[in-house]
Order: C-alpha cells, then structure tokens, then sequence
C-alpha cells in the first residue's frame, strides 16, 4: 500500500525514482485524476534527474488547445516494486496521473491532515 496526506487541498503521496547512477531520489506528487499519463515533473526536475528523453507527445489540454510535450522514461518503486513509467517534461508542480492508478483502489479522507492510501483491488 502507499500511503500519503491531504495537504493544502491536495492529495499527496511521494513516490521515489532509482536514477541512472543507482542512486535514490523521493518527489512529492499531488494526485491528478484529470491526467490519464502516469507523471508531470517540470522540466528542471527531468534534467536534474537525468531522466532519458523518448519522444514528443502531442497533447491535448484543458482549455482544447494541443501542444508537444517531451516525454522522458524514469524508473520509479511503486509499492516496493521498480517501474517503468512515462515522465512529461511539463507544469510546475510534480503529478501523478490515473495511469498509475489502474487496477487501484484510491481512498481520500478529504480534510487537512487527513489519509491518502493506494491499494490493490
């Protein structure tokens, strides 16, 4: 289970990346259920973790207008297990998006302080 806290009005979890060089790093993510991919980091983030680019996506956003988003591979433990996932280089604050969320049961104790939890069905 992964388990984080309500926050500001955000509910958040922090998730950690293996990087190249073996060496750990854990990021707050608040979670964004208006994003299907798996993560945002801004791209000062990507860089500094030396995530590997793989293509430009194009992007659809709210307000309908589509751009190309640099799309990076990071590895990251997701309930004590390494994985692969889909890094955009874009925003300003760290997502995590319901690609990371399928086959997950999501509970929100919606209140400051109160409990984020991630589990499998």
């Amino acid at each position: 289970m992964i388990s984080g806290i309500v926050t500001d009005r955000h509910a958040i979890i922090s998730l950690t990346f293996l990087l190249p060089n073996g060496a750990t790093f854990p990021i707050e993510f608040v979670i964004d259920t208006g994003f299907t991919d798996h993560l945002c980091l801004p791209a000062e983030a990507v860089n500094l973790l030396k995530l590997p680019f793989l293509y430009n996506l194009s992007a659809n956003l709210a307000d309908n207008s589509s751009v190309f988003l640099p799309v990076h591979e990071g590895t990251i433990f997701w309930d004590g297990a390494e994985r692969d996932v889909r890094v955009l280089a874009t925003g300003r604050r760290p997502l995590i998006g319901t690609a990371l969320l399928d086959e997950q049961e999501l509970v929100i104790q919606f209140r400051e302080g109160g409990l984020v939890t991630i589990d499998e069905f």
